[in-house]
């Protein structure tokens, strides 16, 4: 790496603010792309002859091979260098999308997205890792972790927007290509622009057994939840899964217990703040795809929105996560404890969700998804701020990368979570209250509105969940996460930055 882009440790980088735009924009390329290619399977399904039964697998292969490699890329980021990382993910994320826009046929496309989840498990966590090496002073830590948390929260929404018009207006393909030029800008950026301290690398040996133990197991886990959708829970193949997935996290645990140079040092999760964020932030995440795909489907069955006027019916949402993130997280994050942004953050968020239980098929927009959106993105916002920054806080500069994998780990296992459990209990309740009630209807259109009253009924009853959830997340927070204000001193029950053994060297923040 050249000596422009290292920089001397301890001593702020001139274009950290910056190196913040181009970092921004190659995560927001990440996020979007979880919902942009939504948008488009319609299409591409039909276009390239693939079965209902393989659809599934447009998104499947994605979210299998990102999430399955997450800490391995993570642990890469921090072997060769975030800076040197994150410009191999933004160049191979490009190149599969490149692929992916000139699919034939479906395995060319299931191909495409599986390197598109390879990629952005390298560039996700390096990412972050570069915002936890390079923002040192506490308020500038918060306001970089408040944009960051905000286009973190907010991506998925802007690739419906995104989605709709690129699909409506020009081709499917296009959801693929519009990665292109993001990540052609971020690179030219990164590369100029993006210094990391200098000694932060982590020189050991690759801990393969716990590569292959933790690539597998994530795998499994991410693959159970997502056939339990499609199959249901007491599929052999899905309790398989699930069984393999628990039988390989464990041997995992055990070798990285043991093994001199560990994939996943369990310093960074057994500190009580961190796995407490790790925790409530995987249960959010829960709640909060699962919101996306009921309203996406209310939209646009029941309310007959199209897919343009869709994304733009969530962007009270954004709004509300970009004020949440930078006006309420950014600006408190350096006065108050972080569990009393966390708590109350996903508590606000639980009560928007409330209201969407209210929903029927003729619900106003403006009375009843407003302000329940509104209210998600401010209480999202305010909660994913602190969450970001606390769970890169005081860790060894080494361990930046993992550290960095585990929030974007507990963000894909949560999605993964979150759309099959909602998804069933929302198909179980729909099924039930129609069988109870197609019988009595005796016209076509009477038994058209009774299955769009099932749809609605079977949304509302999983949003049921998702408030329980949110609510939940909102007391581990409260509970668990016990790190101070920052500037009081260390994390609380560290004895110093978390997880620095002695005499090596830690990030050098102001420790919460």
């Amino acid at each position: 790496m050249s000596e422009a882009a290292v920089k001397a440790p301890g001593v702020p980088d001139a274009g950290r603010w910056k190196a913040l735009v181009f970092i921004a924009l190659a995560q927001l390329m990440v996020v979007l792309d979880a919902t942009i290619v939504n948008i488009a399977l319609p299409s591409a399904q039909q276009d390239l002859g693939i079965s209902d039964g393989n659809r599934q697998w447009v998104v499947t292969a994605y979210a299998l091979a990102f999430g399955g490699l997450l800490l391995f890329g993570g642990r890469v980021a921090d072997l060769w260098g975030r800076r040197r990382a994150f410009l191999a993910g933004l160049a191979g994320f490009a190149a599969a999308s490149a692929l992916g826009g000139a699919a034939t046929n479906e395995m060319m496309m299931f191909g495409a997205r599986a390197l598109q989840g390879v990629f952005g498990a390298l560039l996700a966590p390096a990412a972050l890792s570069l915002l936890a090496v390079m923002f040192t002073d506490a308020k500038e830590r918060a306001k970089a972790f408040g944009i960051y948390g905000a286009i973190a929260g907010g991506g998925g929404a802007v690739g419906l927007i995104l989605g709709g018009f690129l699909t409506e207006y020009l081709d499917w393909r296009w959801t693929f290509y519009v990665n292109i030029p993001f990540a052609i800008v971020a690179a030219i950026g990164a590369y100029l622009v993006v210094h990391e301290p200098r000694g932060g690398r982590n020189r050991s040996p690759l801990d393969i057994p716990g590569v292959v133990l933790s690539t597998l197991g994530l795998v499994a886990l991410v693959y159970g939840f997502t056939r339990a959708e499609s199959e249901g829970w007491g599929d052999p193949v899905t309790v398989g899964m699930f069984v393999g997935a628990a039988v390989l996290l464990l041997a995992f645990v055990a070798v990285e217990s043991r093994v001199k140079a560990p994939l996943l040092p369990l310093r960074v999760i057994t500190q009580r703040s961190r796995a407490g964020i790790y925790l409530s932030l995987g249960l959010a995440v829960i709640g909060m795809f699962g919101l996306f795909l009921f309203l996406t489907y209310y939209l646009q069955v029941v309310k007959g929105y199209t897919p343009v006027r869709t994304g733009f019916a969530f962007l009270p949402m954004v709004a509300g996560m970009i004020t949440g993130s930078t006006q309420i997280g950014a600006r408190l994050m350096t006065r108050v404890a972080p569990r009393l942004l966390m708590g109350p953050g996903f508590l606000v968020a639980a009560l928007a969700m409330l209201l969407l239980t209210r929903m029927e098929i003729d619900s106003s927009y403006t009375s009843v998804l407003l302000p329940a959106m509104l209210l998600l993105g401010l209480g999202m916002g305010t909660a994913f701020m602190p969450a970001m920054s606390l769970a890169t806080q005081g860790v060894e500069p080494r361990d930046a990368g993992v550290a960095s994998a585990m929030v974007n780990t507990s963000q894909q296992v949560g999605g993964a979570i979150g759309t099959a459990l909602l998804n069933t209990i929302a198909a179980s309740a729909t099924t039930s209250y129609v069988a109870d009630r197609i019988g009595g209807a005796g016209s076509e259109p009477q038994r058209q509105l009774v299955r769009l009253e099932g749809m609605v009924h079977g949304y509302t009853s999983a949003i049921w969940f998702a408030v329980g959830i949110l609510v939940t997340a909102a007391l581990i927070a409260l509970t668990l996460v016990d790190a101070g204000r920052p500037g009081r001193g260390a994390v609380a029950g560290s004895g110093g930055p978390a997880g620095a053994a002695e005499g090596e060297p830690a990030v050098p923040v102001v420790a919460h």
